[in-house]
């Protein structure tokens, strides 16, 4: 027997919002349906549904190292990525990924690239320490250069963000910005949520 199949006798999985039996997010926390479908100011922006209630503490559990919830997510998000398409990971800090053993971000796309033909490029890297979380909304609107491209030339290729919450939009526009800078054409951005 597996350890993992020791874990979920002794520890049963249990949904991330919820806390029913089960593991990642259930259907009532996540269900199938539209997403919400917001602008930046130079991109198209697709969320499964607002940051609120069960999902957003779904949400939270993955930011506490819940890999199954990373792939609930991810089964929900392959929809709205173009097949053959460039997925871009927005990344987290370097303390945060120790923290947590793994980039959020990064594994729901690279769980999204199993399902759908696509490729991850998870090149994009955060050189600018200063979070998101708990400022104020002039504060995240002028936080700038805070990502650079550190892989090959993204001449003419087609890229879509994925990000967990997008709240004013400013980390998507920042790092598109980077990303066009590095050749790419940038006009779309998933995420799990929007504030």
């Amino acid at each position: 027997m597996k350890l993992q199949q020791v874990l979920d006798v002794l520890f049963p999985p249990q949904c991330g919002g919820c806390d029913a039996p089960g593991s990642g997010a259930c259907e009532r926390c996540l269900p199938p349906g539209t997403a919400t479908i917001a602008r930046t100011h130079s991109l198209d922006v697709a969320a499964l549904a607002p940051y609120e209630g069960n999902l957003r503490r779904a949400v939270l559990a993955l930011k506490s190292g819940r890999r199954d919830v990373a792939r609930a997510f991810a089964l929900r998000l392959c929809e709205f990525v173009t097949v053959d398409g460039v997925l871009v990971p927005v990344p987290t800090t370097a303390a945060r990924r120790r923290e947590r053993g793994f980039d959020g971000c990064e594994l729901i796309a690279r769980t999204i690239a199993q399902h759908v033909r696509v490729s991850v490029r998870a090149h994009l890297v955060q050189v600018a320490g200063d979070k998101q979380r708990g400022r104020g909304r002039d504060a995240r609107l002028s936080a700038r250069g805070r990502f650079a491209w550190r892989g090959d030339p993204l001449d003419g290729l087609r890229v879509t963000l994925l990000d967990d919450v997008v709240t004013t939009g400013a980390t998507l526009e920042d790092c598109a910005e980077v990303l066009r800078g590095a050749g790419a054409i940038v006009e779309n951005a998933i995420a799990v949520a929007r504030a």
